[in-house]
């Protein structure tokens, strides 16, 4: 009589930065080039409509593009640059409205995929804010004044100076953008990665894992993802907001006369 072996099943691999690499759907374009035109295509036709037949009595759709322009008015706009924030607004709302499109587009069936969780995207968007404050700054200061309000700290001895010189450069001139960036690609990337893990550790769990005991926790890993798909829905609304009000500080900060 022959004995058959039965193969232990294979170890649980836990997802990594591979599930980031996308391969190319068509050609050279990939899911989060796809993502950022539907974003846009999304933001348009939602502004459109709710635009397009505008009353004194709001409708619902008026209602809601009126109170999200709002929030960006004067809860970030106002606050964050002064007398001038009124010119900035349309850019606020647009790139808020945008980053949170693409935020939500991780938690969103069959997208299920942040666009700034890939780095090159946020990496653009800052390199955009910064050309946004920078030009900002020279148009209101000529470029030797926004070099000095950016870089000379006033009322500080001239030996200090040379210190805090090199460091206000980078800080406000180089390193701005790199923060920005980097803040949203690290939480985007890890909310996706940790949503991957639960999903992937159920499944295993529950499909191919060999002990009855994963397979009666494998519901429990599902419910944490269930719970974690709300909790980083909060987080994509919460890092949409300081993106935003970050992109207002910088605006403000070189519209300001004093460093």
């Amino acid at each position: 009589m022959t004995m058959t072996a039965t193969a232990p099943a294979p170890g649980f691999e836990a997802p990594g930065v591979d599930a980031f690499q996308l391969p190319a759907l068509f050609g050279s374009v990939t899911k989060p080039v796809l993502q950022l035109v539907l974003a846009a295509i999304i933001i348009v036709v939602l502004f459109r409509v709710a635009t397009s037949r505008m009353q004194l009595v709001p409708s619902k759709g008026q209602f809601l593009g009126e109170s999200f322009h709002g929030i960006v008015r004067n809860s970030i706009a106002r606050d964050m640059i002064g007398p001038e924030f009124l010119k900035y607004v349309p850019f606020l709302t647009a790139l808020f409205a945008f980053v949170l499109v693409n935020n939500l587009f991780g938690i969103i069936p069959i997208l299920q995929f942040p666009t700034f969780s890939h780095p090159g995207v946020p990496y653009a968007l800052a390199g955009l804010v910064w050309l946004v404050f920078t030009y900002a700054g020279i148009r209101h200061h000529g470029f030797g004044g926004y070099m000095r309000i950016s870089t000379w700290p006033p009322d500080v001895p001239w030996w200090v100076r040379i210190i805090l010189t090199p460091i206000e450069f980078l800080s406000n001139i180089i390193l701005r953008p790199v923060t920005l960036s980097l803040r949203l690609f690290g939480n985007m990337f890890a909310g996706h990665l940790l949503l991957v893990l639960f999903i992937l550790g159920g499944e295993y769990m529950l499909v191919v894992a060999d002990s009855i005991l994963l397979k009666v926790l494998s519901p429990f890993a599902f419910a944490m993802g269930l719970v974690f798909t709300f909790f980083e829905a909060f987080i994509q609304v919460v890092q949409a907001y300081i993106f935003v009000m970050l992109t207002a500080s910088y605006i403000g900060t070189v519209l300001a006369d004093d460093h």
